[in-house]
């Protein structure tokens, strides 16, 4: 039985000592081992005829060292952070920006396999695909400012099992840095993926439109909530690697070309229903009131046979399409 458990490592910000300091503690150095070099040299020569040994040991000794020193010089630009590692173990994070000298034997960082892929490809003529041209900073520095992902479309089917088109932005950044390069393998293919994975998933809970006469979240009705929901799926599925989503919202929704003229016919309808519904709704009112007010003044008295046949002409005129034409009858209704 397999007993070993994956921890999560959590950020620690630290700080290095400052770039400019040891710039210039370095470069003093340097000078005055090249001094002592040419010293040891020249003050040898005159005294003994040859150089002093011990003091060219030791300067050769020390420019080699000194040069490495020199590479633990590197710069952080506003909302950029570093992470330390030192010979595979974790020793902090440095979120200030500014010129900074840390240990030089701290990791640089592999190169990114975007990268990687992007030059061989490159190389063969073919262009590079979005996912292989990532910027990478190196120094295993990572970048704290807002990204957006715009995602493609996908084909999905949504909770009826109809085929729709949906796609979403979403505004994302990192807020753990130790997360976001210890936990998982690569977090700017992590979250892509992800994204995908939880769109794809929000599709098949949600109806594309309500039904008849039902009142249930919708991903065309109800767009706001749909994104409340795919931004708090998303938060769950990358707190794991340390990242923040800011904003998620869905940028195109449709149905699939296949079942698209079967579906705008099916609105159509429905439309044409609900048109009709609220004519036949306002012309009874009307014709109840014009009964009610002939009544009340007196106008004329009407038997229930002449009163059924105002209601049908009332109804023909309020509820018709076409222009009406009125026929005058000369004679009585009953002749």
């Amino acid at each position: 039985m397999n007993t070993n458990k994956v921890i999560a490592a959590h950020e620690r910000v630290v700080r290095v000592r400052n770039g400019w300091v040891m710039l210039i503690l370095l470069i003093g150095a340097i000078l005055a081992d090249v001094a002592l070099m040419v010293f040891s040299i020249k003050d040898g020569v005159e005294t003994t005829g040859q150089p002093h040994v011990g003091l060219l040991l030791l300067a050769a000794l020390a420019l080699p060292l000194l040069i490495i020193l020199m590479t633990g010089l590197f710069t952080l630009q506003p909302n950029q952070a570093r992470v330390l590692v030192l010979f595979g173990a974790y020793k902090g994070t440095v979120r200030t920006p500014g010129f900074h000298w840390g240990n030089p034997f701290y990791s640089r960082g592999p190169q990114s396999a975007s990268t990687f892929q992007a030059r061989i490809a490159a190389a063969k003529g073919i262009a590079a695909s979005p996912a292989m041209e990532q910027k990478t900073l190196g120094m295993n520095k990572i970048s704290l400012r807002a990204r957006t992902l715009n995602g493609d479309k996908l084909k999905v089917n949504d909770k009826r099992g109809n085929p729709i088109e949906i796609a979403a932005v979403v505004v994302w950044r990192v807020e753990d840095t130790a997360q976001a390069m210890f936990d998982v393998d690569n977090y700017q293919n992590y979250v892509p993926i992800q994204s995908e994975s939880a769109l794809r998933h929000l599709a098949s809970l949600y109806a594309y439109d309500h039904a008849e006469e039902d009142t249930e979240i919708t991903l065309r009705s109800n767009v706001d909530n749909v994104s409340k929901s795919l931004r708090d799926e998303l938060q769950e599925r990358l707190s794991k690697a340390g990242v923040i989503v800011d904003e998620a919202r869905l940028t195109h929704l449709a149905y699939a070309p296949e079942i698209a003229q079967a579906m705008l016919r099916r609105q159509q309808a429905e439309a044409v229903i609900a048109a009709r519904t609220k004519i036949v709704q306002g012309a009874v009112s009307m014709v109840d009131m014009a009964l009610k007010e002939l009544a009340a003044k007196s106008v004329v008295h009407l038997d229930d046979e002449r009163r059924a046949a105002m209601v049908s002409n009332l109804m023909v005129v309020l509820c018709g399409e076409s222009e009406v034409h009125p026929v005058v009858n000369t004679g009585t209704l009953y002749s």
